[in-house]
Formats: structure tokens, C-alpha cells, sequence
């Protein structure tokens, strides 16, 4: 491994968008740490794909709604840090994992309510403050939300409260951790044709149609169309962009 080379680590890389962005990431020479919450098998051959682009990668398994395992979630970062890539420190924290919950405001549970929570705001919340010690000065967070927390869609009150308030804590980050050079940023998706939600957005060609009628560039986002914006974030790039909300959305609702 060369010396100046960063590492990410990406939560929920194993399928999906984090899978997109692990993969872009590695695209641009840095080396990739992934979570994943039960689907080792999956997790592997994304690490098997990075390898192949001449990056170093790890899975280490997380659940990111139980925030009291993140204290030895950090202790295996350290040992695959130190075992795998030869440091002590990463570079990059991408708080992608998430769940979708698609339920009216009058029909949401408490029980649905708090795994949002978890997963979505106290998770990130937690899992960064406890990462900063081995994140590096001069690193990076990406935090990701929704279109959603712009605009309003019916099913999605809870959902996109906590992307509200992780949009609001990006800034925080942003702010507090500027004496250390860390910048915060958060990248917002549109609707995106992956298995999220049950995968209405790829699955349902209705649903499909009428996203497409709704955006500006005429069809419903990619995973393709995400990683390579989380990825710029991660790069020398984008070293000057701090406490950005980037939309990346096709352009819908405008």
C-alpha cells in the first residue's frame, strides 16, 4: 500500500448505493472499509470487486440502530486498520446505511418512529462523535439524506425528519470539527432505482413514470448517478466544500 493512500469507510456498502459509492471510491484510488448488517456473502465480493481495482478493502459487520455496539464496532475498525492497511487512522466516514419506512404520519408507530431514529440520526450521531478519534485531521464526513427533507411526499413524515435532522448536524459537524480540518458534507438522492423500500422506484413502473414526469431531466435516478458525487467528496477535489447540502436529484420538484 502506498503511504499517502486515504481510506474511507463506508456504512451499509454492501449493496445498493453504498455499494456504488464504495465501488466509486475505490475508482479514485483510495482504499475502502464497508459495513454490512447480516449479508457477509455480499459484503465479500464487494471487497473482492474493490481488490480488482487495485485497492486495498475490508467488511466488518454493523447494525447501525444499536448504538451501544459501536464502542466495539471502533475497537474492530482499529484492528483491520492496523492488521489490513497497516495504520491506526482513516480518512473518510460515509454514513450511508439506512432502511425505508413508508408509512402516513397518522399511521406511524413509535416502534417504526424509533428505528428511524436509530438508524437514520442517533446512529450517525453517535457512530461519527465515536470515530473521531482515528479519523484523521484533515479527513472527511459525508452524511446522506433525501429529496425529502426538501420536499414533501406522502408515507415519508418520519423518514424525512430524520434526514431534516441530519442535514442540521452536518452543519454542526461542519462547524466543530473546522479546527481540525474534517469537513462535513451531506448528499441528498432523489428517488433511485435500487431495492430500497422494496424497490417500488425500480420495480413499479407507475411509480417509475411519474418520478420521471416529476424531474427536470426526465427519468428517475440511478446508483450510478450517486457514487461518483460521494466520491468527489472524498477526493482532493472537494477540499474546499464544507457544510454543503448537495442535491442530486435530476432536478425534481423544481
Amino acid at each position: 500500500m502506498a503511504v499517502n493512500t486515504k481510506i474511507a469507510l463506508v456504512t451499509g456498502g454492501s449493496r445498493g448505493l453504498g455499494k456504488n459509492m464504495a465501488i466509486a471510491i475505490a475508482k479514485k484510488g483510495i482504499d475502502v472499509i464497508i459495513t454490512y448488517n447480516s449479508k457477509k456473502d455480499e459484503a465479500d465480493e464487494v471487497v473482492k470487486e474493490i481488490e480488482t481495482l487495485g485497492q486495498t478493502a475490508a467488511a466488518i459487520q454493523l447494525n447501525v440502530a444499536h448504538s451501544a455496539a459501536f464502542d466495539s464496532f471502533i475497537e474492530n475498525v482499529s484492528t483491520v486498520l492496523k492488521n489490513t492497511f497497516k495504520t491506526n487512522k482513516f480518512d473518510f466516514l460515509v454514513n450511508n446505511a439506512g432502511i425505508g419506512i413508508h408509512n402516513s404520519f397518522a399511521e406511524t408507530t413509535e416502534d417504526e418512529f424509533d428505528l428511524l431514529t436509530n438508524i437514520h440520526f442517533k446512529g450517525p450521531f453517535f457512530l461519527t462523535q465515536k470515530a473521531l478519534p482515528i479519523l484523521n485531521d484533515g479527513g472527511g464526513i459525508v452524511n446522506i439524506s433525501s429529496g425529502l427533507a426538501r420536499f414533501s411526499f406522502p408515507g415519508y413524515a418520519a423518514y424525512a425528519s430524520m434526514k431534516g435532522a441530519i442535514e442540521t448536524l452536518t452543519q454542526y459537524q461542519a462547524k466543530e470539527l473546522g479546527e481540525r480540518k474534517i469537513r462535513a458534507n451531506i448528499v441528498a438522492p432523489g428517488a433511485i432505482e435500487t431495492d430500497f423500500g422494496g424497490g417500488a422506484v425500480r420495480d413499479n413502473d407507475e411509480i417509475n413514470q411519474m418520478i420521471a414526469g416529476l424531474t427536470s431531466l426526465g427519468r428517475v435516478g440511478l446508483p450510478d448517478d450517486i457514487g461518483g458525487v460521494v466520491a468527489f467528496l472524498c477526493s482532493e477535489e472537494s477540499r474546499w466544500v464544507n457544510g454543503q447540502r448537495i442535491e442530486v436529484s435530476g432536478g425534481i420538484f423544481l
